[in-house]
């Protein structure tokens, strides 16, 4: 457990951090929407409309609400993956033109690899949640953790 004291530093701390600076909060504001992948996908029209035609492919002509549900949710997890898969060619390109110059790092790739890897997490969970409604009650977990023996 953290003591007293601890929390009131890190309290303080927190308030003092972050930019002060008009210019430098602008900044800080535009960095999380750079190439706009952590933006939700449903907040766009042409993207929403895209994962509900992939949705009711995956789920089927007669499928159920529940049904439909988690398509959704493993339709949202691929476009977001195409979005990023679509983004790294030219990233990559930029880095390499801008090799010279420096102004485009590799810690945007690393941050394009992180944001696939959530994907592609976020794209098996909601597969196996649909399968496993799919299967039923009575059916056994699709993965199940082995004993440490």
């Amino acid at each position: 457990m953290v003591g007293e004291r601890r929390r009131a530093a890190n309290r303080a701390n927190a308030r003092a951090g972050g930019p002060r600076t008009a210019a430098g909060k602008d900044a800080s504001a535009k960095n999380a929407h750079r190439h706009g992948l952590t933006l939700p996908v449903m907040g766009d029209p042409a993207l929403a409309a895209q994962v509900e035609r992939l949705a009711r492919a995956i789920a089927g002509a007669n499928a159920t609400p529940q049904s439909l549900e988690l398509a959704l949710a493993i339709a949202e997890a691929e476009v977001d993956l195409m979005r990023v898969r679509r983004a790294r060619p030219d990233l990559v390109a930029r880095v390499l033109d801008d090799r010279v110059e420096g102004s485009v790092s590799c810690a945007r790739l690393a941050r394009l690899d992180l944001y696939e890897r959530l994907g592609l997490s976020r794209r098996k969970l909601a597969v196996r949640a649909y399968d496993a409604a799919r299967a039923g009650p009575r059916s056994k977990a699709p993965f199940r953790r082995r004993s440490g023996a």
